[in-house]
């Protein structure tokens, strides 16, 4: 019998032998490469943490003491030695494990985040919570990858941490010289010089001895060690328990470690991979949303010096991969640090340059200050490109890109486009980093966008996708929503209602006259995966009013809560979206003397 199966609980890895710790490791590993490669997921940060995460609970008594994971991706393994075992294989499907760390699931997941740089904070207060209450006797340990000390989140909770050298908590550095890509920095080679100066006994949890920028702050260091030797990381956070008082373990890790395609994988280490299709002989995939941007973006970089382009440690995922091969100087990799990325890309706008930001639109949410005081005030001509937006399905609530909207549209002098197919992604991204007059924000979804979606004619801006006879109802469509709306008013004709559909391309600010047009119909349907509180459909709402025009308008989005995870098409329909579930509520609300009776 594995010997996996016999872990029902954390306490039962206190009774194996070193000889069992590294079978067990070996069947973690095993599952998780198997698993993971039919689901899909973050495989790479948790082959490297394997070994970490039996001696954090060989040593910790959790859920007693409190096991805190910066970025809930690196939780499979915790998952599996938490009596999840038997679910694993449903990992990111539709009532299955999430891929994140989950309070629903078990007491052993105290967080749920999956932004990085935040684990730290959370343990600042937990700390603080205790050590009010008096309940003292009870370990706080905060995990925390290499990459995610780029955030300046993480150094907030690092000099709030260290300062009280009465309150223990262990941080636990994760250091495998990556976060989604290379580490990058001052960060980056401060590590390199401590991995490189280690002395003979530091993997054994030996005080390093060696000036660093965390005893700067009043932690007490121990390591660097070895992350892959259980008995090393066992005796380190054993001695940094027993010292009291903030305490910084420094362990190293491999990325992907024991999976020859991620170790050889120098791109990413097989960061996340894609679920294996049920069939060898399965059609090749059409060019992704990012593809089609990242191809773009490299024929506007040889034709305009002045764009620059940013990521946040994540050029690959977002399409700027090719762009940093051709115009690696003009690739500017700032870490997980996207407030910063912000603020410096209005100071590069401020120089006469005009950057392209490319993050996924669920980080977007962090620079909205920046946004708004830093490149809105200043009216800087800085392009924000916002990769998965809307539905993003499988990663879970998260990283459903859903608020962009709604936060961005209320920031003074923005224009935000969203393109319905490959062919406006194109045309969109020219026109936003035409404009020189401020901000201009791209968002499309996670996927590929399918086939073009031709306009019978443009009027002022707006596309007309159908066009039918009478004027019993406009909907509006907002990016790739276009091919519901197409479908709703197919479905409506057949009733006997005649649908126009369009396309407003830029859908803030509102096209005054698609505003006008409303006034011609009998309703005015909205469509959009994004939030509706505060999205186009009730900013459209509001300008019909505001032109006195009293048009009934139904705003159709994504509800004000936090959707669970699975594929985009069980999140769109569990929200309505669908062109049955819209249809059918249209039909409801017409008017009485066009309601159709079955």
């Amino acid at each position: 019998m594995p010997l996996l199966d016999e872990i029902a609980a954390p306490r039962d890895l206190r009774a194996l032998t070193p000889p069992q710790l590294d079978q067990l490791s070996g069947e973690i590993r095993e599952l998780m490469i198997d698993a993971v490669c039919r689901t899909g997921g973050h495989l790479g940060p948790n082959l490297g943490v394997v070994e970490l995460t039996i001696a954090l609970h060989r040593v910790f008594d959790s859920p007693r003491d409190t096991l805190l994971w910066d970025i809930g991706h690196q939780t499979y393994v915790h998952k599996l030695l938490t009596g999840r075992h038997a679910a694993f294989g449903g990992l990111r499907t539709r009532g299955g494990l999430s891929g994140y760390a989950s309070r629903a699931e078990s007491e052993h997941d105290v967080i749920e985040n999956s932004h990085a740089s935040t684990a730290l904070s959370y343990a600042d207060g937990l700390a603080r919570a205790r050590e009010l209450s008096g309940d003292t006797d009870r370990a706080v340990v905060a995990v925390i990858g290499d990459g995610a000390l780029t955030g300046g989140l993480a150094w907030e909770a690092l000099n709030n941490l260290g300062g009280a050298r009465q309150r223990p908590v262990i941080v636990v550095l994760n250091d495998n010289e990556r976060s989604y890509a290379p580490t990058v920095g001052g960060l980056a080679a401060h590590l390199a010089r401590l991995r490189a100066g280690a002395g003979a006994g530091a993997e054994a949890g030996v005080e390093s001895g060696f000036g660093n920028v965390f005893e700067e702050f009043g932690f007490r260091c121990l390591g660097p060690v070895d992350g892959h030797d259980i008995a090393a990381v066992e005796e380190a956070l054993g001695r940094a328990r027993a010292m009291g008082g903030p305490v910084l373990v420094h362990v190293v890790t491999e990325k992907g470690r024991g999976w020859e395609t991620a170790e050889t994988n120098e791109l990413d280490r097989c960061h996340v991979v894609r679920a294996t299709p049920p069939s060898a002989a399965a059609a090749p995939s059409s060019p992704s949303w990012t593809s089609v941007f990242s191809t773009e973006m490299v024929r506007i970089g040889a034709e305009r010096p002045d764009v620059v382009a940013i990521t946040a440690a994540m050029a690959e995922p977002v399409g700027l991969l090719e762009f940093q091969r051709e115009f690696p100087a003009r690739t500017i990799d700032v870490g997980i640090a996207e407030q910063h990325a912000a603020a410096a890309a209005a100071g590069l706008a401020l120089g006469g340059l005009h950057p392209v930001l490319a993050i996924y639109a669920t980080f977007g949410n962090r620079m909205i200050d920046q946004m708004v005081t830093d490149i809105a005030l200043h009216s800087a001509p800085v392009t924000l490109v916002l990769d998965r937006a809307g539905v993003t399905g499988d990663d879970g609530a998260s990283h459903n890109g859903m608020w962009d909207l709604t936060l961005f549209q209320a920031v003074p002098g923005i224009r935000i486009a969203a393109p319905r197919d490959g062919t406006r992604l194109r045309e969109l991204l020219r026109e936003a980093v035409a404009w020189d007059r401020g901000p201009t924000v791209l968002r499309f979804p996670k996927g590929t966008p399918g086939a073009d979606i031709p306009a019978l004619s443009t009027t002022d801006g707006f596309d007309v996708l159908h066009n039918a006879p009478g004027r019993d109802l406009l909907i509006v469509s907002v990016g790739p929503m276009a091919r519901l709306a197409l479908d709703v008013a197919g479905q409506l004709a057949d009733a006997g209602i005649g649908a126009t559909v369009v396309d407003p391309r830029w859908v803030v600010p509102v096209n005054p006259t698609l505003v006008e047009a409303a006034a011609y119909f009998k309703q005015v349907i909205t469509i959009e995966d994004s939030g509706r509180v505060g999205g186009v459909g009730s900013a459209f709402a509001q300008a019909l009013g505001d032109a006195g025009i009293d048009t009934p308008v139904r705003n159709f989005g994504l509800p004000r809560e936090f959707l669970d995870h699975g594929s985009r098409a069980q999140v769109l329909a569990h929200c309505g979206l669908t062109a049955d579930a819209v249809t059918t509520e249209v039909l409801a609300r017409l008017t009485p003397e066009r309601t159709l009776t079955p």
